[in-house]
């Protein structure tokens, strides 16, 4: 069975009623903090916690605002704080019309209402129709008593109609059944048959487990103490909680986790035994932590018993359960568990919980019916952002038994192929906490994971390639694209078709991405403009080995067909082309801002670049084509990218062909 949507509220900040739909598997709840990601858990968790222990307290959950107004009407007319929705597998539908005779239908649904007064309120329709032709296709009734059931609308009104005639025995022993079948009904259900598919219903019910770092596992624990704590709880489950806190639960399930009694580690066995028994436990814990954690695999578990009358009470009384973790990169060194990093203790603590969760124990040792949901509230915010994506996977293994409930604001924690899996919650003035679908509208502060994922998933996807080109802009990208193409169109060739161009944004950004791309252990080639002198920041590159200097090459290495690979004069990659061709492409671009003017070349005053040739140009002519002065490159690219000619002069090419050619034998 799964939750398909809950109603929540109002529940403390979330002032006014919001519908969340849940997804199947995983559902991630992004929002600023304070904007009541953790509140819409803890309703949730109110509503049916898996340990029993959760109730609404109007005191402390109703928003205070209205908390004077809602408190005269609490004992009479208790709001309800949450209403859940439950769709049942058809695994489960077909048990439930197996034993209720019904006709429950593929994807039928039902809600449970949990009010202040912790009362439950049912919202369920079921037909009993089928259950009364069950009881009329009974075989050793009598024809009367069949007669009489055909024409019953419910199942009292059968027992009513039956009572009211003359049986016979088996008529007798019939109703006698039917009676004491609807005296179980409490008096409040009109329908039996409602009620018997909600007994079946209900046991059904996934219950919520939540985890935050209040689970978090100790260093140390001692077992003579957690041994009483277990068999206080287990002769007194109603004050097993007060016993067994979340870290003595902690403790259990790693115990459980490692397949090892409690009793087992504190009895009296000789030291073989009890030393292939804290080995084996050890090495259980290692392998299933490390299927995960990536960040450093030459950690090992280290699990110790031993006893100290040194150390402080409880300690000094019988054997100590002692939790380290050693570390194979520094020679075996061990440390107490609790003084590793948060996020490792954060990430191993929460491997133990789930095998807790998995075994489903409560606090008395009793096992408890239905499936699980679990809240998980800021998962692995700790954990490195790499991490964070193994633990996303990890996620994903849950999901496949569990549905799964998590918020967070760390975009390494969203996955942007699956967006629709988000709800953005936001806290708005005079309104509350607001849960959405929807990202028309919302705060760009809260939608901003989701935009740096969406960044960081385009940036990876540069990365795709092991060969890249990076240029200074978008505008080399369109020319050297369009102009391979044309030369491969010429039967000529063009960039290697396994090549990726980058535009980096500038020539300042061409360390960053050297970095980057050279820490994924790939090929690079860096073209730029050429300003009369060699770039220093290109040049330091080179210095400290990150960029070999024959994979730099600037525009001027190939705008004289006569001195390729040589540096020569100031240019832009506008001047690989004559230019009559780029003016051509120049005036289309922007042939209705110069009203009819046309730019040629004799209009052009001597110089090196085109683009400043042009720009003067324009000046001259008194012609403003953006405010700043000058015109923008990228327009005249996009024309050129766009209605490229069949063919360019033979010098223009050459000079492209050159270029590609020098590239490709880098890459």
């Amino acid at each position: 069975m799964r939750l398909v949507s809950a109603k929540v509220g109002p529940f403390r900040s979330i002032n006014t009623e919001q519908a969340v739909a849940i997804d199947p598997k995983v559902t991630v709840l992004v929002g600023m903090n304070e904007a009541g990601k953790t509140v819409l858990l803890k309703a949730l968790y109110r509503s049916c916690d898996a340990l029993g222990r959760e109730k609404f307290d109007p005191i402390e959950d109703y928003p205070r605002k209205d908390l004077a107004s809602y408190l005269k009407r609490h004992g009479t007319s208790p709001d309800s704080a949450t209403t859940l929705t439950y769709e049942p597998t058809a695994e489960e539908i077909a048990e439930v019309n197996a034993a209720c005779h019904t006709a429950l239908a593929s994807g039928f649904q039902f809600s449970v209402g949990h009010k202040y007064d912790n009362v439950k309120t049912i919202q369920l329709k079921v037909s009993e129709a089928e259950p009364v032709a069950h009881l009329a296709a009974t075989a050793e009734l009598s024809t009367d008593a069949i007669a009489t059931l055909k024409k019953a609308q419910t199942i009292r009104s059968a027992a009513d109609s039956l009572a009211a005639m003359s049986l016979t025995e088996a008529d007798g022993v019939f109703l006698k059944r039917l009676q004491e079948r609807i005296k179980r009904v409490p008096k409040n259900w009109d329908s039996v048959a409602l009620y018997e598919v909600w007994e079946q219903l209900d046991r059904r019910i996934p219950q919520f487990l939540y985890f935050s770092d209040y689970d978090i596992l100790p260093g140390k624990m001692n077992l003579a103490d957690l041994a009483r704590r277990v068999d206080s709880a287990t002769r007194e489950p109603s004050n097993a909680d007060k016993q067994l806190l979340p870290r003595h639960q902690a403790v259990l399930a790693l115990l459980r986790m490692a397949d090892v009694g409690l009793a087992e580690l504190a009895g009296e066995s000789g030291y073989e035994t009890m030393k292939a028994k804290i080995e084996a436990v050890s090495i259980n814990l290692t392998d299933q932590v490390l299927e995960f954690w990536k960040q450093n695999e030459d950690l090992e578990v280290e699990v110790d018993i031993k006893s100290d009358s040194t150390e402080a009470a409880p300690f000094n009384e019988g054997p100590n359960l002692y939790l380290r973790i050693k570390n194979r990169r520094h020679r075996g060194v061990s440390t107490p568990f609790d003084q590793r990093s948060r996020g490792f203790i954060w990430f191993f603590s929460f491997l133990v919980w789930f095998d807790s969760v998995q075994h489903h124990l409560d606090p008395s040792g009793k096992k408890r019916g239905g499936s699980l949901i679990l809240l998980l509230d800021e998962p692995g915010l700790a954990l490195h952002a790499l991490a964070q994506a193994d633990f996303l996977r990890y996620i994903d293994t849950l999901s496949e038994q569990h549905q799964v409930l998590y918020t967070t604001h760390s975009p390494f924690m969203v996955n942007p192929e699956r967006l629709s899996l988000v709800r953005v919650v936001e806290d708005r003035e005079k309104v509350g906490t607001v849960i959405s679908e929807s990202l028309s509208g919302t705060d760009d502060r809260t939608i901003f994971p989701l935009q740096a994922a969406l960044g960081w998933t385009i940036a990876q996807n540069l990365f795709i390639t092991k060969r890249n080109v990076l240029v200074e802009g978008p505008s080399e990208l369109v020319i050297l694209q369009a102009t391979s193409a044309l030369l491969e169109s010429s039967g000529r060739a063009g960039l290697r078709d396994d090549a990726t161009i980058v535009p980096v944004g500038g020539i300042g950004n061409v360390v960053t991405f050297v970095s980057l791309l050279g820490a994924n252990g790939l090929k690079v080639a860096v073209l730029h403009d050429y300003a009369g002198n060699p770039d220093q920041k290109l040049q330091d590159l080179v210095r400290q080995k990150l960029l070999a200097q024959k994979s730099v090459f600037n525009v001027s290495q190939f705008r004289d067909l006569q001195k390729l690979g040589q540096s020569t004069t100031v240019s832009d990659i506008e001047d690989l082309f004559e230019p009559a061709e780029y003016l051509e492409y120049f005036n289309a671009a922007f042939s209705k801002q110069l009203g009819g003017v046309v730019i040629t070349e004799a209009d052009l005053p001597k110089g090196s670049r085109v683009v400043a040739r042009i720009e003067q140009a324009l000046a001259a002519r008194g012609l403003k084509l953006r405010p700043s002065g000058g015109f923008n490159h990228y327009t005249v690219a996009s024309v050129f990218g766009t209605t490229q000619p069949r063919t360019l002069s033979g010098a223009t090419l050459d000079r492209f062909s050159a270029l590609f050619e020098a590239l490709n034998k880098v890459l």
